[in-house]
């Protein structure tokens, strides 16, 4: 796609039902992101998902998209200690959720290792420059990357480093866009922007976001393609107004017959 000009759609989604809605619409890809750890699970942070948990979501993910290229996050220090460890995660992930790849962040010559070592063991790896939010401390908070030319030039060397180590496509993440546009077009592998602008050659979206179900999330990159919250809410308060009344069930949901 990247080689002709096709623009990239990529959404994330964590269960079975809005899988089967992405597959229906047409998406290229699903990434299953640790990011349920915030909108599934109500942390504060990636931080606290867990293999067992990323497995559990993207096999649902799997069993909803069949046709779908489906890429799942390593999550926090399921890899970092050792590329030995990343690889029996990784693998993991295959073999029990059915991913066709995984993702991970950094640029570091440890994770280029890993990168390298996974890569050879035929597991396709999907890199993640710019905000990692698995290092949100270590970056002093979710805040744009790369303005500064020492940060930018980082982020291009670290960029050319993933691709050679292996890397099939690269997520960049709170980044400016005249930079990430640099770094796309520098790049044989596609770029996956969010919050990165439209010189990526793909963008990614996280799908209860892009739906509107979290309405006090309000990052400038971010656009509402529809407004789930408000029907949601109504939908419930109306069930709960009947129930409460009496006029749910009626007849038309109750079972004839078997009476005395």
């Amino acid at each position: 796609m990247k080689r002709r000009g096709e623009r990239i759609a990529v959404l994330t989604c964590y269960d079975v039902l809005f899988a089967r809605i992405l597959e229906e619409a047409g998406v290229d890809m699903i990434l299953v992101g640790d990011s349920l750890g915030q909108v599934v699970l109500g942390h504060d942070s990636t931080l606290p998902v867990t293999v067992e948990a990323m497995i559990h979501h993207a096999g649902a993910v799997r069993r909803g998209a069949p046709g779908t290229f489906v890429v799942v996050d390593l999550p926090f220090l399921s890899y970092q200690i050792s590329p030995e460890e990343a690889l029996r995660n990784a693998g993991r992930i295959m073999v029990e959720a059915g991913a066709e790849a995984v993702k991970l962040e950094g640029g570091d010559p440890r994770t280029l290792e890993t990168v390298e070592r996974l890569v050879a063991a035929g597991i396709p790896v999907m890199g993640h420059l710019g905000l990692t939010p698995q290092s949100v401390h270590a970056l002093g908070g979710y805040r744009v990357q790369g303005r500064e030319g020492e940060a930018a030039e980082r982020l291009r060397q670290e960029a050319r480093a993933l691709q050679e180590a292996g890397c099939f496509s690269l997520v960049l993440e709170l980044i400016p866009g005249p930079l990430a546009e640099e770094i796309s077009e520098a790049s044989a592998i596609p770029t996956i922007g969010i919050g990165a602008g439209v010189g990526c050659d793909g963008q990614v979206l996280v799908l209860p976001d892009a739906l509107g179900m979290n309405p006090g999330f309000t990052p400038r990159f971010l656009k509402r393609f529809a407004d789930l919250h408000g029907p949601a809410l109504e939908g419930a308060r109306a069930y709960v107004r009947e129930v409460r009344e009496g006029s749910y069930p009626g007849d038309d949901h109750t079972f004839p017959g078997g009476g005395g």
